[in-house]
């Protein structure tokens, strides 16, 4: 019986076991491959060196020579965020992303840009939202519509061809599955985006003030952008582990020689990579143990156990039965040859006569052979007089 119990045990913890396995595997590791309600803040850095650039200060319109660096911070809106409803409740997160670039050596601010947009958790491209909007002219733009990838890729990226947002462009363009690379201990999937050589819609009144300083005989010009993006993706998490954009603006006037506004070549610095690479292993390790190490654990721990409380139970089993048979094959315990039974005991004889087992048979005549049988009535003088 006590096997039994102990069996019993070991089997019901086993499959306790194998359900938290499952569980991991069929619930916890599908929402940490999602978006976070929490994501914490997060700065990326890009250099250029030697870029030329435009500038517009106090003012004054002027193309520079000199170093930039490219500052982008992201924030997850958790108000925002809440308040989102429909097919995006519970499906989606709010960011507000800033960009500043500023020269290296005297720390101005030479361009910047704002925006607001919601994200799939699990693909990460963006999703069409009322709320979204971009500002990289001074003026927010609500009517912006959003799509691609643009800060991050999906989880468990697949080698093929993805969808990036361009921002000058405010259009998605392919950008193309190009290799694997090992940076920093991580195996990264290679995506290249080659926009060539197209017009971006300048405002008319930005126009004019640019020919006035670079072509005042043109009545009219064209901005002419290229971008060759080059993105290295975490295929786990679908973070950027580096970035690299070769981009070049030129002013096209109708009349006079073209200008060059913008050539520079921004690449993550070193330390914005060691922390993207950094961040990327601590979530790669939380999914792997949580998704691989830990149900294998559970799963194998499970199934000893449930294999080891049949046998103990079977064990349990095969002892009370053989316990039984056991009881069943002993003989009785025969009585001593000399032990005295009811019918051989010896007559003891007594004053009076022999004990015997015979009851004498009852009477209510008690007499001698000097009485008379039966006995004589009273006359009723007599029980007068005893009277």
């Amino acid at each position: 019986m006590k096997h039994r119990a102990i069996g019993a045990v070991l089997f019901g913890v086993g499959v306790l076991l194998l359900a938290l396995a499952a569980g991991l595997v069929f619930v916890v590791t599908p929402a940490l491959t999602k978006l976070p309600y929490d994501l914490k803040p997060a700065t990326s850095v890009a250099e250029a060196n030697d870029a030329k650039f435009l500038q517009i200060s106090n003012g004054v319109i002027k193309v520079y020579d000199g170093d930039l660096r490219s500052t982008v911070r992201v924030n997850q809106l958790k108000d925002e965020t809440a308040k989102l409803g429909g097919d995006l409740d519970g499906k989606a997160v709010v960011w507000q992303v800033g960009q500043t670039v500023d020269r290296v050596d005297n720390k101005e601010l030479v361009s910047a840009y704002g925006a607001k947009l919601a994200m799939d958790r699990v693909s990460g491209e963006a999703v069409k939202w009322q709320g979204q909007w971009l500002d990289d002219t001074g003026q927010r733009d609500t009517g912006i519509q959003f799509a691609g990838q643009i800060y991050k890729f999906p989880f468990n990226t697949e080698k093929r061809d993805y969808k990036i947002f361009d921002r000058d462009l405010r259009q998605v363009r392919d950008a193309k599955f190009s290799g694997t690379e090992n940076i920093k201990g991580i195996e990264t999937y290679r995506f290249e985006q080659v926009i060539a050589d197209e017009r971006l819609t300048l405002d008319p009144s930005r126009v004019t003030a640019l020919l006035a300083t670079f072509a005042p005989g043109a009545t009219d010009a064209s901005l002419v952008y290229s971008n060759q993006r080059t993105v290295w993706v975490d295929p786990v998490t679908g973070s950027y582990i580096k970035v690299r954009e070769v981009q070049k603006k030129v002013l096209t006037p109708n009349v006079g020689a073209p200008t060059t506004l913008l050539d520079a070549d921004f690449t993550y610095n070193d330390a914005t990579i060691t922390a993207s690479v950094e961040r990327a292993k601590e979530s790669r390790n939380s999914l792997q143990l949580l998704s691989v190490y830990v149900p294998i654990g559970l799963a194998a721990l499970g199934l000893v156990l449930i294999i080891g409380g049949l046998l103990v139970a079977r064990q349990g089993a095969v002892a009370a039965a053989g316990e039984a048979r056991h009881r069943a094959d002993v003989p009785p315990v025969p009585a001593p040859v000399d032990a005295p039974t009811r019918h051989d005991e010896p007559v003891v004889d007594r004053e009076g006569g022999p004990l015997t087992d015979e009851i004498p048979p009852a009477s209510t005549n008690w007499r001698t052979d000097d009485e008379p049988t039966v006995p004589t009535q009273r006359t009723a003088s007599d029980e007068t007089e005893k009277h």
